[in-house]
């Protein structure tokens, strides 16, 4: 039987059968909830890459299922995930890096990892900083828009959802107006490299090497940081390099499965800071400060 787990800032779980509970407790799974959660909540598709049959892609990019830009579209409402072993750890993760309210149906076979993941999590040090942006996509309710906020947040071009362009960044999408028609959408790559020329790379707060399959959730002010890292491609990754605008003197890597680790070969220069990323895989956490 699948077992329920609600991930909220500090996740829990339930589970119907005293066995189930024990075993959900033994692995450090330690909040529990019921089928009444999953009430009224909107579906999420399972996170990771997938084959797209029928589809013939003119690049070999992975094709990345992520919740994120679902979880940024509309913070306020309740999900819920139905995942297969193995995908229970993902969930939760990116559940977390988003501060998210999901349900998760977890495989008994999973219980293991979650609880290793769910751990992890709990003893991250708490750190509420505003979501950095670059763009903002104006809201309209339409499928198209969805699109465009899932391929910006696929290629780690950050945005915030608005509901009338905002002057705090310099460029608004907003679809079907001019420089956006509706039309672009459809090609993927092009629309979002589009989107890219516009801001330049130079202008972008995150821009990461060595990995088409991890996206990336920035927050900060001028003295600190947190950058989310989640691995969507189930396998370990190594050499990840990261650049972030901001001089960030001092930081620090939380990494699932492995623990608290210096970060590598870290620069700063001309503004910007860079370093590399010792090997993780599924999610790591990012802890910088500008110090003097």
């Amino acid at each position: 039987m699948p077992l329920l787990l609600l991930l909220l800032s500090v996740p829990c779980v339930w589970t119907q059968g005293i066995e189930s509970r024990a075993a959900l407790e033994a692995a450090g799974i330690k909040r529990l909830c019921n089928d009444a959660e999953l009430a009224s909540r909107e579906a999420l598709p399972t996170p990771g890459i997938v084959a797209r049959a029928g589809v013939a892609s003119p690049t070999r990019s992975p094709w990345i299922v992520a919740n994120g830009w679902r979880f940024m579209r509309h913070p306020g409402r309740k999900y819920a995930y139905d995942v297969p072993a193995g995908k229970a750890a993902l969930a939760a993760a990116e559940t977390f890096a988003y501060g998210a309210d999901a349900v998760v149906k977890v495989d008994p076979a999973d219980a293991g990892n979650l609880g290793a993941m769910l751990t992890f999590l709990e003893r991250l040090p708490a750190l509420d900083l505003p979501v950095v942006a670059d763009l903002a996509v104006v809201e309209d309710g339409s499928a198209v828009t969805g699109e465009v906020m899932n391929l910006l947040a696929r290629r780690n071009l950050l945005f915030q959802v608005v509901q009338t362009p905002s002057p705090r960044v310099r460029i608004n999408i907003t679809m079907g107006a001019a420089g956006y028609p509706v039309a672009d959408a459809a090609d993927p790559n092009a629309f979002a490299l589009k989107i890219r020329r516009q801001l330049t790379d130079e202008q972008r707060s995150l821009r990461i090497y060595g990995s088409e399959v991890v996206i990336c959730r920035l927050t900060g002010d001028a003295s600190r940081a947190r950058l989310h890292l989640i691995n969507y491609g189930g396998r370990e990754i190594d050499g990840l390099r990261v650049r972030l605008r901001g001089s960030y003197r001092s930081g620090e890597a939380h990494i699932a499965g492995t623990g608290r680790l210096p970060l590598q070969d870290h620069i700063v220069a001309d503004g910007f800071t860079e370093f590399s990323l010792p090997r993780f895989a599924t999610y790591a956490a990012i802890d910088l400060e500008a110090g003097r």
